[in-house]
C-alpha cells in the first residue's frame, strides 16, 4: 500500500466511528454527501455513474481478494511443510523403534538419547504444571471496573449498572484485562504460577467467533463466544515473561466499540467510551467544519436532542 493510499485513513476512520450503524450508514453518508455539495448525479447520465462506482469498487474487491489468497496461500505452504517434517520424524522413529524392538539390544544415536530425555522431562512438567492449578493472578481489587452508580444526564439510565470502561475502553477482570480501539483488542491474562511457562504448556485457539485460553490439562480461563467476529488470519498471541499471555484480535468491523469480550462477560458501558483522538486539525477549514459538524449531529441524535439542520428550521419557523 502506497503512503498516498493511506492518507485520508484517519480521517475517515474519525468520521466512520460515529456511525452506529455500521458500512451502510457510513457509505449513505457518502452518497448524501456527493449529491448535496457536487453534481455527482445529475452532471451525467446514471449509467456513467453507477459503471464508475461499480468500476471502483470492483477494483479495491480484487485487491483485497488477490491480498487474501496471498495470505491463504503462504498459511497452507507453511501449515505443509510442519506436516511433512512432522510425518519424516514420526516414520524415522517407527523405523528406529522397529529396529531396536527386532535386535532386542542396540546403540542408540544422540539424537535418540536427547528424545528419550525430552521425553521424561515432558512428563515431569506435566506434573509440575497438573500442580500449579492453572489459575491467573488474580487483578488489584481497587483495578476491578466497576459497576455505574450515578448518571449526571437521564439520557444515560439505561448505563446503570454497566461496568465503567478501563483506561484501554475495555474491562478489566479478576483474571483478565482486555482493551480495545476500533480496530483491534489486546487482552491480557497474567498466570500465578512459580515456574516459566512455555508456549507449548497453554492451549490458546482462536476461531471467528470463539475463544479458547488456559493451561493444558487446567479448566480454560476463556472460552467462549465471542461479542463480535474477528479476522484469525490477523489474529495472534505471543507469552510475555514467561507469565503471561498477550493476545491481539482484529476486529472485522471496524466501526464499532465491543461491550465485553466474550458474551458471558459482564457488559461496559459503550457511551462512556473515550474514542481515539480524531486528527482533524490536518484538515482544510471547510472540510473540518463539515467533520465538526457531522460529528456534532451525531451527538445530539443519540442525546435526542435537535441537530443543527433541525435548529435552522425551527430558527425560520420562528422568524
Amino acid at each position: 500500500m502506497s503512503s498516498e493510499e493511506g492518507l485520508f485513513d484517519n480521517i475517515l476512520l474519525a468520521v466512520a466511528e460515529k456511525h452506529r450503524g455500521g458500512v451502510p450508514e457510513f457509505l449513505g453518508t457518502l452518497a448524501s454527501f456527493l449529491r448535496r455539495k457536487t453534481d455527482f448525479f445529475t452532471g451525467a447520465k446514471q449509467a456513467e455513474w453507477q459503471k464508475l462506482l461499480l468500476d471502483v469498487f470492483q477494483k479495491e474487491s480484487q485487491l483485497a481478494m488477490d491480498a487474501h489468497r496471498e495470505k491463504v496461500k503462504s498459511r497452507e505452504a507453511a501449515q505443509q511443510r510442519k506436516e511433512e517434517k512432522e510425518r519424516a520424524e514420526r516414520e524415522e522413529r517407527l523405523a528406529r523403534q522397529r529396529e531396536i524392538d527386532d535386535n532386542k539390544i542396540c546403540d542408540i544415536t544422540d539424537e535418540e538419547a536427547a528424545t528419550i530425555i525430552k521425553e521424561e522431562e515432558d512428563k515431569k512438567r506435566e506434573q509440575l504444571l497438573a500442580g500449579a492449578g492453572g489459575e491467573p493472578a488474580a487483578a488489584n481489587r481497587e483495578d476491578l471496573s466497576q459497576p455505574i452508580e450515578k448518571v449526571e444526564d437521564e439520557t444515560e439510565k439505561s448505563e446503570l449498572g454497566k461496568l465503567q470502561p478501563n483506561a484501554g475502553n475495555g474491562c478489566t477482570l479478576e483474571k483478565y484485562t482486555w482493551t480495545q480501539t476500533l480496530q483491534e483488542l489486546e487482552i491480557k491474562i497474567p498466570f500465578n504460577v512459580t515456574f516459566a511457562l512455555r508456549s507449548r504448556d497453554l492451549v490458546v485457539s482462536i476461531g471467528k467467533k470463539t475463544l479458547k485460553v488456559g493451561i493444558k490439562g487446567q479448566e480454560p480461563i476463556i472460552d467462549g463466544e465471542l461479542s463480535a467476529e474477528v479476522k484469525q488470519e490477523e489474529s495472534v498471541w505471543v507469552l510475555q515473561d514467561s507469565k503471561t499471555i498477550l493476545i491481539t484480535l482484529e476486529k472485522i468491523n471496524k466501526m464499532s466499540w465491543w461491550s465485553r469480550l466474550v458474551t458471558t462477560d459482564p457488559e461496559i458501558s459503550t457511551r462512556k467510551i473515550n474514542p481515539e483522538p480524531s486528527k482533524l486539525s490536518d484538515l482544510d477549514g471547510e472540510t473540518r467544519s463539515m467533520v465538526e459538524k457531522m460529528m456534532y449531529d451525531q451527538r445530539q441524535k443519540e442525546m435526542g436532542l435537535p441537530t443543527s439542520e433541525d435548529r435552522k428550521k425551527q430558527d425560520i419557523l420562528e422568524k
